[in-house]
């Protein structure tokens, strides 16, 4: 949910050095909500066809960027995705945050850890994403929450006809299995892979995601 794009290296670093990266970097104070974003991640579309990686925040843009069916987008790849509030809890998370004094605040490791990135995670990976996270400004990280909550990109899924790969952390316990079966219901062609991962799974199994979005690349090959 930063948009930083920082937290994205190792994966990068893990896929073959002939396959060219674009990241998105989202404004880090001003929000912008999901048909916004739509805009903001087209404006950087290669000539050239190409694959969507979206993950957790970012899946809602995936699919709807795939609804506008671009001729040059040959498959999207969906991780910790969800079309839905994928979790309903975060209302109250959010209001907790409206607080003032919990803006200012940093997440402490424990919560990172315990909803993000696991526990035996490297403490080098803790400090990257707490440096993503303060980059941002406090009250888009709460809109962004915001836009979590009042998500609805179902009836877009439901226009998607390009092909489908979803990445599913195993030990995920922000994005449970609810979502995933929310976008198979609509895409029953889905391709689905389940990393040993937590929530952030790209950052957490960076060899293991690149492996499978390679073999997914492959298949749309064939």
């Amino acid at each position: 949910m930063d948009g930083t794009g920082e937290l994205f290296t190792d994966f990068i670093a893990a896929l073959p050095p002939a396959i060219p990266t674009l990241t998105a970097r989202y404004p880090i104070d001003e929000f912008l909500d999901y048909d916004a974003l739509v805009a903001f991640v087209e404006k950087i579309f290669p000539t050239t066809p190409f694959l969507v990686v979206a993950e957790s925040f970012s899946s809602p843009v995936g699919v709807l960027l795939a609804a506008k069916r671009p001729p040059n987008m040959k498959g999207l790849v969906l991780c910790a995705g969800f079309v839905s509030n994928p979790m309903p809890r975060l209302a109250m998370v959010a209001t907790i945050f409206a607080s003032s004094a919990l803006l200012r605040m940093n997440p402490p490791e424990w919560i990172l850890r315990k909803y993000l990135i696991g526990e035996s995670a490297p403490a080098t990976l803790v400090q990257q994403l707490s440096g993503a996270i303060r980059r941002v400004k406090r009250t888009v990280l709460l809109e962004r929450a915001q836009a979590v909550i009042n998500c609805d990109a179902k009836n877009a899924l439901s226009a998607t006809v390009t092909p489908m790969l979803y990445l599913q952390g195993r030990q995920d316990c922000v994005v449970d299995a609810k979502s995933v079966d929310e976008i198979a219901a609509r895409r029953a062609d889905m391709q689905l892979k389940v990393i040993e991962a937590p929530h952030l799974v790209l950052q957490c199994a960076p060899r293991d995601s690149a492996e499978a979005i390679m073999g997914f690349v492959n298949s749309l090959r064939d």
